[in-house]
């Protein structure tokens, strides 16, 4: 009997919830911006999966130039568990943090000059359900997963171009960066069978970027090693050594390999005081103004101000503590590879931008070279510099399945920490300039 008093009270609870969730709402001004929003900014979300039990929060920005006939983007952060908002302030929207100690009030928001909706309609899309402000209705509800997250993303972007028709002639793509690299060609896969089925709405689907992408963990976690030795943070003979010992299996190796588990152990002992996501950076205490990372904690103190979610027409009581990332978010990460699903959309013909910031030892970018070279597509233009100005800001390769590789020369794990050298190389690849 208590078992059914509580089913009828958490279905009543979701009832409650999806009620007053908003399907979009038109928002002019943010606390800690001053004035009123130079761009359009609506934020809202959409139920999907089992009766809508998975309400989805997004926030839409209209391009700056010309959003009716400008590319369509859904963006989705790493993770899993991050909040798209922080692809929106810290890497490619037209907001960020001014980075002062924090006093207690909201913190300051400016406008950037690098933001990628300056050509391009963006859906910064919180997902899985229960990152950022996206809820479930269901307590209860199964462990999202990989191949989960591809076809909830895909429901969520029919239902938006539903209620926003006029984007559906848009040129659209699917973009984001780190672990969501592993699911975005899934993503891709799953909007593309879908256009097949009838009676549908078609979506002018058209490719998809992705920023120093996951795509297997154990060959990304070994590229590390030359990567590392690349850059100078270990000998040369320590190299040959683990080279010789391991075989080029550096994090699954076997128990009995006594003598790779020692050099690994070297290995570590090199690298502990460096700063992963952008090597020549220093590894420092994020509670400090002073840290890089300093700033993800401002979006904390943003994010849970009560007058901010106001404003954000977030739902009450549908969210605790919001966090930039959570990793105790679970999911299934089924999806053990990506590269199935890479030359699945190769075959069809989607375009796709592959870009690496080349101080990266997260998710190094000579592994994601040896994914690609894996494809065995052919080069249609070798590696050579692409410049701005005068200047060269990184490498590139274009492939005969449309893919194109770029390097940004001191990039780090996201577009963070080059901004305008990623808006500048997104803005020539989207527009089909060449690089």
């Amino acid at each position: 009997m208590a078992s059914r008093i509580f089913k009828l009270l958490l279905l009543q609870l979701a009832f409650v919830l999806i009620q007053h969730a908003d399907s979009g709402s038109t928002i002019t001004s943010l606390p800690g911006f001053e004035g009123p929003l130079p761009f359009e900014l609506e934020t809202g979300y959409i139920g999907v999966g089992e009766a809508d039990e998975d309400q989805l929060f997004y926030y839409f920005i209209k391009s700056e130039s010309n959003p009716e006939q400008d590319p369509l983007l859904v963006w989705l952060t790493g993770g899993p568990g991050c909040s798209s908002f922080s692809g929106l302030v810290y890497e490619n929207g037209p907001l960020a943090f001014k980075v002062e100690t924090y006093n207690g009030s909201v913190p300051t928001l400016v406008s950037t000059t690098y933001s990628w909706t300056k050509v391009a309609n963006i859906i910064y899309l919180d997902q899985p359900v229960c990152t950022g402000f996206s809820y479930s209705t269901n307590p209860l509800a199964d462990i999202p997963s990989d191949t989960g997250s591809a076809k909830r993303v895909n429901e969520f972007v029919r239902k938006w171009l539903a209620k926003h028709p006029e984007y559906f002639s848009n040129p659209f793509y699917v973009a984001g960066n780190s672990y969501s690299g592993k699911v975005i060609p899934a993503i891709v896969q799953e909007i593309s069978n879908g256009n097949y089925i009838c009676c549908k709405p078609q979506i002018n689907l058209q490719g998809y970027v992705i920023g120093n992408p996951l795509t297997s963990y154990d060959p990304d976690r070994d590229a590390r090693i030359p990567f590392a030795h690349g850059m100078g943070l270990i000998s040369d003979e320590l190299f040959e050594s683990m080279k010789r010992s391991c075989g080029g299996n550096y994090y699954n190796v076997d128990p009995l390999n006594t003598e790779c588990l020692k050099l690994i152990e070297d290995y570590h002992k090199c690298v502990s005081g460096i700063y992963d996501e952008l090597v020549v950076a220093p590894k420092c205490e994020t509670t400090s103004p002073d840290c890089y990372t300093y700033r993800y904690m401002l979006s904390e103190y943003w994010a849970n101000n009560e007058s901010v979610r106001r404003a954000l027409k977030v739902v009450k009581g549908s969210k605790g503590k919001w966090e930039r990332c959570d990793f105790s978010v679970r999911c299934n990460k089924d999806i053990k590879s990506s590269i199935p699903y890479h030359m699945n959309n190769s075959i069809k013909g989607y375009r796709s931008l592959v870009i690496s910031g080349d101080h990266d030892m997260t998710i190094p970018f000579v592994g994601t070279q040896a994914w690609i070279a894996s494809l065995n597509y052919s080069i249609i233009e070798k590696w050579r510099p692409w410049m701005i100005l005068d200047q060269v800001a990184g490498y590139t390769k274009t492939y005969a399945n449309k893919m194109t590789f770029a390097t940004v020369k001191g990039g780090g794990h996201t577009f963070e920490y080059k901004p305008e050298e990623n808006a500048i190389l997104f803005k020539r690849w989207i527009s089909g300039q060449p690089l």
